[in-house]
């Protein structure tokens, strides 16, 4: 046996570990590589559940979709999901972003929830639901919620084996497109500046549909994320209420889930997840009465303006640092209506109508008063700025956060926490009309600097450009015309 000396073998020692050293130098010093992982669950009530305002009765050929990303390669892994609801408020959005960030293995800051505000299909507040059960009632209506804490487990279950399926990021693109014939402004203004009328998303009166548009944004965005030349997903962005016609006791996605569906056949090697964005006073009610053949015309119409934002997409290379997600989080101030003891002493007699909207109010109610805040997000990826916000959040919105940043592509998601209900511009609550009535709008009107204050803040908009963006209400006011079903 050769004996090796003692010194000789420390020097092999050293040069090994040397070797390895400089091998994790060379390691760390490699870009970090982005990936990104899909998932897509069926999140369709089953017969005899309840929706937002009727039980299911029966199931057709569609279904509603959770569908959604995670980001990672990035500080913490970021979660986008948009799903087929009404709306998910409170403690259910809490929830719901919490398990997927647990399943994600995330900080509930780096996720988003929100849902495409379809109303044949399930509303979701654990809150409502709660008081219900502390009062008493025996019928909890649509916040009777065994099915959605069922999609919950499947949720979280599907995002983790998400992960295990992972692609690597190398490219992202942006494209928009206009959307013809499809949204028009709900509240129609009089000579004197006031609501005189709302232009719902169905409308059969030929005079309010003969009204002009109004201040909408017409302009569909898509974020498409590739793999070399291989696209993965394409996320579409387009503020409108979803409603065609409603009320028919079958789950349905409603004519923005039809365009996805269209999308899908036309490119099925993509992943197709669509976004509602600040379409709180927008509906379609100039160019739908609410017909059942309307449906596929005006979901023709935003399918053929996805396909064109789709094949206008400019690609730029992108690696992990490239994606950042910043988070403002923010109290909203409580509508001064919402009065705590009218609400409880109401809560002891929970007659139907008491169920449809006490509930949820008093669980806003009470959130504001916690100090509950709300995380209003933003993905950049290069020039490209996603914000996703809480609410039926007007589109003003919208349109000021794309003029505070000309420079970048700027797309919005609206509908996020739920809890809220309507959010309107300040100049909007003088006005009268359903959407900053005390029925629809749980905020008060001086939510519009706070959330203009947030928005500027994500996009980092300097002082000069944040003072403009605040004369946002004065001048759509002249401009806004136009919103029978909600």
């Amino acid at each position: 046996m050769i004996a090796i000396a003692p010194t000789l073998l420390l020097g092999s020692a050293e040069v090994a570990a040397q070797s390895a050293n400089e091998q994790a130098s060379a390691s760390s010093d490699a870009p970090v590589a982005l990936k990104l992982s899909m998932f897509d669950l069926d999140v369709t009530p089953p017969i005899g559940s309840m929706m937002a305002y009727d039980p299911v009765k029966k199931h057709d050929e569609l279904g509603l979709r959770c569908r959604g990303i995670v980001l990672t390669g990035t500080d913490k892994p970021i979660v986008l999901c948009a799903v087929d609801w009404i709306g998910i408020a409170n403690a259910a959005h809490d929830e719901f972003r919490r398990r997927l960030a647990e399943a994600a293995g995330t900080d509930v800051s780096h996720v988003s929830v929100h849902t495409l505000h379809q109303h044949d299909a399930p509303r979701c507040d654990f809150t409502a639901e709660q008081l219900l059960h502390h009062a008493g009632a025996t019928e909890l209506g649509s916040f009777q919620s065994a099915h959605q804490r069922e999609v919950l487990d499947r949720l979280s279950e599907s995002v983790r084996q998400s992960l295990q399926v992972s692609h690597p990021v190398t490219h992202v693109g942006f494209g928009t497109s206009e959307v013809k014939k499809v949204a028009s402004n709900r509240r129609l203004l009089g000579p004197d500046g006031n609501v005189y009328a709302t232009r719902y998303t169905a409308c059969r009166d030929p005079e309010m549909r003969a009204e002009p548009e109004g201040t909408i944004d017409p302009e569909l965005s898509c974020v498409v994320f590739y793999h070399e030349k291989d696209p993965l997903v394409s996320l579409t962005y387009y503020a409108c209420h979803p409603q065609s016609y409603y009320r028919t006791g079958i789950p349905s996605p409603d004519f923005p889930g039809i365009a996805r569906i269209l999308r899908a056949q036309d490119s099925p090697e993509v992943m197709h997840v669509h976004f509602n964005g600040a379409g709180g006073n927008i509906g379609a009610g100039k160019y739908n009465d609410g017909s059942s053949s309307n449906r596929l015309v005006l979901a023709g119409r935003v399918a053929d303006a996805m396909r064109q934002a789709y094949e206008s997409v400019e690609r730029f290379p992108v690696e992990a640092d490239d994606v950042r997600w910043s988070v403002v989080s923010l109290a909203l101030p409580a509508a001064p209506h919402l009065d705590e003891q009218k609400l409880r002493d109401a809560l002891q007699q929970p007659a139907p109508s008491v169920i449809e909207t006490v509930p949820a109010d008093l669980a806003w109610l009470l959130r504001c008063q916690s100090g509950h805040q709300i995380d209003i997000g933003c993905l950049a990826v290069g020039d490209v700025r996603v914000l996703h916000l809480p609410g039926e959040l007007f589109v003003e919105y919208q349109l000021a956060a794309k003029a505070m940043r000309e420079d970048l592509h700027v797309a919005m998601a609206a509908y996020g926490d739920y809890g809220p209900g309507y959010i309107g511009t300040e100049i909007a609550y003088g006005q009268g009309g359903y959407e900053t009535s005390q029925r629809a709008s749980r905020v008060a009107s001086s939510v519009e600097p706070l959330l203009i204050d947030a928005i500027g803040e994500l996009l980092e908009v300097g002082s000069a450009g944040a003072e403009a963006t605040q004369t946002t209400s004065a001048e759509t006011a002249s401009a806004e015309t136009a919103g029978d079903q909600r």
